[in-house]
């Protein structure tokens, strides 16, 4: 009989990574290759150009600001990428169910990227950010969740 798999994804807007669970008494471990970061940068480092120029009717010309957060949308695009990369692997077979807790604006993110098949899987959420705790000190947050 096949073990159920099941992966945790901790994630935030700009670090993530990923543990799994093989059944009761197993623990979380991590899984290898599975550990996302990208640098944090200020919204000034990301639109490190000058604004473009518009001109007004009358003639004045200001700064054009942009439409969306250059920050906020940087994340977006990284839990989307966390968004395909579970998809790939779902497909590939890697687990079974998902729990994912993540930062509530990067839960949000998540539940709107993640394809349906994904959504499938999904046992449970917290909108917690956990991705600075330690594994040895997760369990005690899954134990409704997991017989880990």
């Amino acid at each position: 009989m096949k073990k159920t798999v099941t992966w945790i994804l901790l994630a935030d807007g700009a670090q993530a990574r990923v543990l799994k669970n093989t059944g009761p008494g197993t623990g979380l471990r991590q899984v290898d290759g599975l550990d996302f970061s990208m640098p944090a940068l200020q919204a000034q480092e990301i639109m490190a150009d000058r604004p473009g120029r518009g001109a007004s009717s009358s003639g004045q010309r200001s700064a054009i600001e942009p439409k969306t957060d250059p920050v906020q949308y940087r994340e977006a695009e990284f839990v989307k990428s966390l968004a395909d990369m579970l998809g790939r692997q779902l497909h590939d077979g890697a687990y079974d169910r998902l729990v994912i807790a993540a930062s509530p604006i990067a839960l949000g993110v998540i539940r709107k990227a993640i394809s349906p098949a994904v959504r499938d899987t999904v046992l449970a959420e917290l909108d917690k950010d956990l991705t600075n705790l330690p594994t040895a000190q997760l369990q005690k947050h899954f134990e409704g969740i997991l017989a880990v």
